[in-house]
Parts: structure tokens; sequence; C-alpha cells
């Protein structure tokens, strides 16, 4: 387990009424949506059934040359994936999107989320004699719905039937050889919308941010459970599988993973980190100089905090844009290292001063004392901690990489002993019924990590390597 809560993926989808370069469209998007996966990326391009694939590991901006997006060539659809590997290890066969062959065409694939009956799925499915390529569970959503597609008149309708068998968080986007689809699951775990441009192309993306990045014009979210179908241009939905569970959004979207300048289900990203921080205000105030953000999720939080308690806002850190997560640091030592190339605390902002520090989140505890040294360092009189979030105390089971709960700090300390080990004056996390209200209303949220209250059972199997345990490891 690592000591921040990771990305999700991130999930792109164009279909253009004129065939064209919608390689370079889908790198746009990517781009927009890097912040939610930095392992690996993948465009296909799909030119009347023709598929085109390019997929690398690392960053968008690496992974792709405009030799690269030119190769692709010109298509009607295109479907593109960044990854932050929740299920599987980041392998090259792990790569999205997924492109299967059968015999009634071609199918890719891109998924946002988790399964929790992944691993009870594939083994039915290999007792059947099926063969896996990748250890991950989009290919199990891949599977069933070619397996469904085999009994179907149309791709629509696989997918709908796939829906009755998968359970847990999946956004996808699908290209079959006519048609360009996109899903939500019945929960909305993860956020998916869809957009216009002004030459008519429809557009599919995990965040608004990605629209705006094409200048492609917001339309709506795609509701849970909904499916969206592109045929000749035109969009139609089936909403079979709306309204069979409670909306259950993963809150850390508001709190971390999504880009402050998207909007989710009709709110604000960036107003709700900030509501968070007023509330952090009211519930946990603080005699303090000035209030600093952890780059980059904190800032807003910091800003609201600040609002609030009328104590003076400044930027407290600078952040080296040019680490992302291929920084591999493989020694204990040389990791600790780490948070001082990431962060660097700006000496004559600090020096003397009393400071509230805001954050997102403490998982383990070691990178908040890292950059609580930090400031001591730079000479902070006194640090009050301030988390935008409840504590982190459960494990996640719908698309983060926190699977289980044995390095959850908060599950073995209390809050006075987690700011004794931090080494913070004082410290305070957002209370529990203030966080469904970061929206502005409660509209139905999944808040499993903070009480255990889990929307979908999760599966006895559900660690991230679970298609990769050795053979002496297997639990069944």
């Amino acid at each position: 387990m690592t000591d921040s809560i990771h990305e999700e993926c991130g999930v792109f989808g164009i279909y253009s009424k004129n065939s064209a370069d919608v390689a370079q469209t889908a790198y746009y998007g990517l781009y927009a949506l890097q912040h939610r996966g930095q392992e690996s990326a993948g465009i296909v391009v799909n030119d009347d059934g023709v598929f085109s694939v390019k997929k690398s590991p690392g960053l968008v901006g690496d992974s792709f040359s405009q030799e690269d997006l030119k190769n692709l060539g010109k298509g009607n659809i295109a479907v593109g994936h960044v990854r932050y590997a929740t299920t599987g290890s980041d392998k090259a066969e792990n790569i999205q999107p997924i492109v299967v062959n059968h015999n009634k065409g071609k199918m890719a694939l891109s998924h946002n989320g988790n399964l929790t009956n992944s691993f009870e799925l594939r083994a039915k499915l290999e007792e059947n004699g099926a063969i896996f390529h990748t250890t991950t569970d989009s290919e199990v959503i891949a599977y069933i719905i070619v397996q469904e597609r085999l009994k179907f008149s149309s791709i629509e309708y696989a997918v709908s039937s796939a829906m009755d068998k998968i359970q847990g968080a999946y956004s996808l986007v699908i290209s079959s050889p006519s048609k360009l689809i996109a899903v939500r699951d019945p929960n909305g775990f993860r956020p998916l919308c869809y957009g216009k441009t002004d030459d008519g192309s429809i557009i599919f993306a995990s965040e608004t941010c990605a629209l705006d990045a094409i200048n492609a014009k917001f339309v709506r979210d795609l509701l849970p459970g909904e499916i969206a179908i592109v045929e000749n241009g035109e969009i139609r939905f089936d909403t079979k599988h709306c309204g069979i569970s409670p909306k259950s959004l993963c809150i850390f979207e508001y709190i971390y993973f999504a880009r402050p300048d998207s909007v989710i289900d009709g709110a604000s990203v960036s107003l709700a980190r900030q509501r968070a921080g007023r509330f952090l205000a009211k519930s946990h105030p603080a005699n303090a100089d000035i209030v600093i953000g952890v780059p980059d999720s904190g800032l807003e939080a910091a800003l609201g905090y600040s609002l609030e308690s009328k104590i003076p806002y400044s930027i407290g850190f600078t952040k080296n844009k040019y680490i992302g997560r291929t920084f591999i640091a493989p020694e204990q030592a040389s990791r600790e290292k780490g948070v001082n190339i990431k962060l660097n605390p700006i000496k004559d902002v600090i020096n003397g001063k009393r400071v509230v520090l805001v954050d997102d989140s403490i998982v383990r505890g070691t990178t908040s004392r890292r950059i609580v040294d930090l400031l001591k360092a730079a000479g902070a009189k006194e640090i009050h901690m301030r988390i935008s979030a409840p504590p982190f105390v459960a494990p996640c089971f719908y698309g983060t990489d926190i699977d289980n709960a044995d390095g959850l700090i908060a599950n073995k300390h209390s809050v006075g002993e987690i700011a004794e080990i931090i080494g913070v004056n004082s410290l305070g996390y957002l209370e529990t019924k203030d966080v469904c209200l970061l929206t502005g209303r409660d509209t139905g949220f999944c808040t499993a990590c903070f009480g255990g209250k889990y929307p979908v059972c999760p599966s006895k199997n559900s660690e991230k390597s679970r298609f990769e345990r050795k053979i002496s490891e297997n639990k069944n």
C-alpha cells in the first residue's frame, strides 16, 4: 500500500459523423484526463470496422508522437484510456483499451472502476474454456460482453445483458465496428459525461475538463445504469438499469480524484473542495497566521478554510511539475527524499508563522510526517493540520488501490495519537455529517472508506493482485 490514494483511470470516446482525425481529438482528451492515471495510455481508432491501436506505458505526452497519431489514421470512432492499476499490475498486456476479435466483428473497451465479482466470474469463464491474456477485471467485462454479443442481435443488447452479471464500479466506453457505446454502472460509482462539438461529433469522457480541452459543449452526465448508443451520428439511450440501485458516486471524486475545473453530476469540484475547507474552519478552528494547502487537491480546501476563518491564505509550497507517478525510488532512504523533490516549502512564507496545513487525506501517515518536517525545517512556529475528509478506516473495492485496511493509520490510532505521530500541534478531520454535503446537497454518495458500509457487497477475493497470486498464495 502506498501512502496516498491513487487516481482512478480515465476513459474517452468520440464519434465523428465524417471520417476525421479522431486520434488527435482523443489525444487531447486523454491529456486533460492525465491526472486520473499515469501508468499507461492507449487509443484505438475505428475506420469502418478496421481498428488501429497504439498503447504504451507512461504519460500521454510520452506515449504518442505526431507520427503515432498519424499512423492511427482517420476514422469515425476513437476510444482512449489512461490507467492507474486498481486490478492487475502495470504490465504491458494490461494497458487499455482492450481489443477483442470475435465472429461478429471487433470490440475495443476502456474501463474506469473495479468489479467486485470479477474473481468469481473469471473462474467460471475459465472453467468453460476461456483464455485470458491480462490480469485485469476489465478483460472479464470484455469477455462477458462478447459472450452475450454472440447471443444477441446488437452490441447494446449484449452490454445490457452483461450488466445483469457484472457487479461493482464501471464506467465504460466501447467501440463496436459501427457504434460507440458508453455505460455507467447502476450505482454511478464513477463519473461519465457526454458532450457535442460544433461539427456534431459526440464525446464521452470521465470528466468535463476533457470536453473543455477539445472545445466540446457539455450536454449532461450519464445517469447511473444508463447506456448511451451512438450510431450513424445519432445518440439514443437505454435506461433499463437506471434506478435499480442507490446512487453511490465516490465522494473522493470531489475530495481528491477529479480535476478542480471539472463539474460532476452538476456540482463544481472546486467549490466542493472549498466547501470542505469552510466546514473544517467551523468544526476545527485554529489560532494561526496563515493557511496553506498541500498541492494539488489541498489548495481549494485551504482557500475555503481561509475564507471562512479570515486567516490569510498563502502559497506555502512549490511543486515540481515534472515529477509524476513514473518517479521511482527503490530504497527507503530515497523514498523519504522523494517528498523533498516533489514539494519544497517557501521559507519566507513559513518562517516564524503559525500554520494551518490543509490536505485531502492521511493514509499511512508517513508522507504527512515528512511534509510536516519540511515545514518545521522552514521555521514554522506551529502546525495545525486539517484534513478535508473523515479518517480513512476501511478499504475501497470500487476502484482505488486501498484494497485492505492493514496499513491505514486511522484504524490503529486515535486522532490525538495520529497528531503526535505526524508531529503537528493539532489535527482535525472533516466531520462525517458534513462529507455528503460538499456539493451542497446529499444526492447519494459512497462513503464506505469512512465507515465500511458498502453499497455493493465486496468479494473475499478483492486484492489488486488477485489474478497474479502465486499458487501457494491462492485462497481457493
